[in-house]
């Protein structure tokens, strides 16, 4: 798995053997920042990261902080190895806990991300609860929040004061972009 934009375009990113998380494709994760555009000045946050590819992948095209959730061991191993291999350890923070406890806190810190991406275990049922802290907590007015999804567990098209503004699918892969809606919009 490599890097497909920014400054470290090309690099391999590290996945252990055996791991149970689903590495974001490459033609899904080029798919997601062509649809994003330049990276924000604010923080990104990744949420069931596994080897962190959709965070790294925003720090190589600009974004100046990102924070990382997960808390598989083997995963978090990598992650950690990942981000020291590439010299972004110093713009990233790791947690290693569950992401509802995470979000608790981190709203509890008052913090906010720009961008957010989400990609639970597809069969977890766990994207809607997400949604409803994000919405409500820790997405900043501008942010967008980026789920993604198999064909078979689509998210709603509305949670947490957020509305579906954008679905596309690659293949079996869905991605949904959520945003706050507009003063005014219907």
């Amino acid at each position: 798995m490599r890097l497909t934009g920014g400054l470290d375009r090309g690099r391999k990113l590290k996945a252990p053997r055996g791991l149970k998380t689903r590495p974001t494709g490459s033609k899904v994760r080029e798919a997601v920042f062509n649809i994003l555009g330049p990276a924000p000045d604010g923080d990104v946050l990744d949420l069931f990261a596994g080897t962190g590819a959709l965070g790294i992948e925003s720090l190589s095209r600009g974004a100046k902080r990102a924070v990382f959730v997960e808390r598989d061991p083997r995963a978090l191993s990598a992650l950690r190895s990942n981000l020291t291999e590439l010299g972004f350890a110093d713009r990233s923070l790791v947690l290693g806990r569950d992401v509802q406890s995470v979000l608790s806190t981190l709203a509890a810190d008052g913090r906010t991300f720009e961008w957010v991406f989400v990609d639970p275990p597809y069969a977890a049922g766990l994207t809607q609860g997400v949604l409803e802290e994000l919405g409500n907590l820790c997405l900043a007015a501008t942010g967008v929040v980026i789920v993604e999804h198999d064909k078979r567990n689509v998210p709603p098209d509305a949670a947490g004061g957020l509305v579906m503004t954008n679905r596309r699918y690659y293949g079996d892969t869905g991605l949904s972009f959520y945003r706050h809606p507009k003063e005014g919009a219907k």
